[in-house]
């Protein structure tokens, strides 16, 4: 199971508009969860601790697993997010496009215009749509949590598992610093402007 790769397929297939920033965060929550239901980390309170176990056969979540502290004091969930999210959607953009599972279009008619890409029918499409459907606690929080879902999920039945629930916890603090920082953004700028515009 990957969940970071199905939770961009979703990212994509659906008609909402997710940031680049929040997404990026969210695919390392989830790689996250991937390795800790592998097996290969463990959590120690909000400290991620390597078990030394083998790791998903997914690059992407191979290059996580190699990037995770080794010795003590473990990195804190909230930092690594923020170091292993960075331009993670790109890469995860990348990787799929690699492998022939993400196609590019143009918008408009024009053969120069905006270039965007969508998912291909593939058997990793139709398992990330199966979860989709089925709403799979973890997915379905994760789309929550980046507003994907029109309606936020129950999910707190389905996740039994305290170390998921202490990354989806981290997770969703990020996506929101992530959009405090964007709105204080705004707001500077907005002042900035109107002092040189003037009364």
């Amino acid at each position: 199971m990957n969940t970071a790769k199905d939770l961009f397929i979703i990212a994509m297939d659906v008609k909402h508009s997710v940031g680049q920033g929040d997404l990026s965060l969210a695919l390392a929550g989830a790689e996250l969860i991937d390795l800790i239901e592998a097996g290969a980390i463990a959590m120690d309170g909000d400290r991620i601790v390597p078990t030394g176990q083998p790791t998903p056969a997914d690059r992407l979540i191979s290059e996580a697993a190699a990037g995770l502290t080794r010795q003590a004091p473990y990195e804190r969930i909230e930092d690594w997010l923020w170091r292993r999210g960075r331009d993670l959607a790109a890469a995860y953009q990348s990787a799929l496009e690699d492998s022939d599972e993400l196609k590019p279009q143009r918008s408009g008619w024009l053969p120069f215009g905006p270039r965007r890409v969508e998912p291909v029918d593939t058997p990793a499409r139709r398992r990330a749509a199966d979860r989709w459907k089925d709403e799979e606690p973890v997915l379905a929080a994760l789309a929550s949590i980046l507003g994907i879902s029109d309606e936020p999920s129950d999910v707190e039945s389905g996740l039994a598992d305290e170390a998921v629930t202490t990354v989806l916890a981290a997770v969703h603090d990020a996506v929101m610093e992530l959009e405090a920082v964007r709105q204080r953004r705004t707001i500077e700028n907005s002042a900035y402007a109107n002092l040189w515009r003037g009364p």
